[in-house]
């Protein structure tokens, strides 16, 4: 189901806006409380939150000494191009005193842009669709929760048939 944003008495010819996922994920600190606040702060980064899918405990994925993950998605709409939602990500996490030490490495916070509409991006600081979502059950597993059936142009198939077929071993539970 789509979430329509229109406001009552707004124009039919309004440009939709872009429907974009994020995957938010957090292992230190309150990590739960630490997701409730990046999602709270969208809306006043310009970010209109529609569904937030149930949020998982993940086991770490590349870099395995640290605590397990608290992970969601969400999916929003937003007016921002591609690179400003970025760093208005950024700087969510920055405001809620996320800081990575190193690549893959444990985070109070961390905001990825999974999609933006039916984009590819490929530039230095940006990919989309994320690069390594695919692979990812953490990823995988609340998306196809909230969007079974979204396809971006580039993938072979569907969130929730991708999932059922994916190789990735981690474990990934529902909270």
């Amino acid at each position: 189901m789509r979430l329509r944003l229109d406001s009552p008495g707004s124009s039919a010819h309004n440009p939709k806006m872009p429907t974009v996922y994020l995957s938010l994920g957090s292992n230190l600190g309150d990590r739960e409380a630490t997701l409730g606040a990046a999602i709270a702060a969208l809306l006043p980064a310009g970010v209109r939150v529609g569904q937030v899918s149930s949020i998982y405990e993940t086991e770490p994925v590349d870099f395995l000494e640290q605590p397990w993950f608290l992970n969601c998605v969400v999916e929003a709409e937003t007016e921002m191009e591609p690179h400003a939602l970025l760093q208005s990500l950024r700087a969510i996490e920055s405001q809620l005193g996320s800081q990575k030490e190193f690549a893959k490495g444990p985070r109070k916070l961390d905001l990825d842009i999974l999609l933006y509409d039916g984009e590819t991006i490929a530039t230095p600081d940006l990919q989309i669709p994320h690069p390594r979502m695919l692979q990812r059950r953490f990823v995988l597993a609340p998306l196809a929760e909230i969007a079974p059936n979204l396809q971006h142009p580039s993938w072979p198939a569907t969130a929730s048939t991708l999932l059922a077929h994916l190789t990735d071993p981690s474990q990934v539970r529902r909270l």
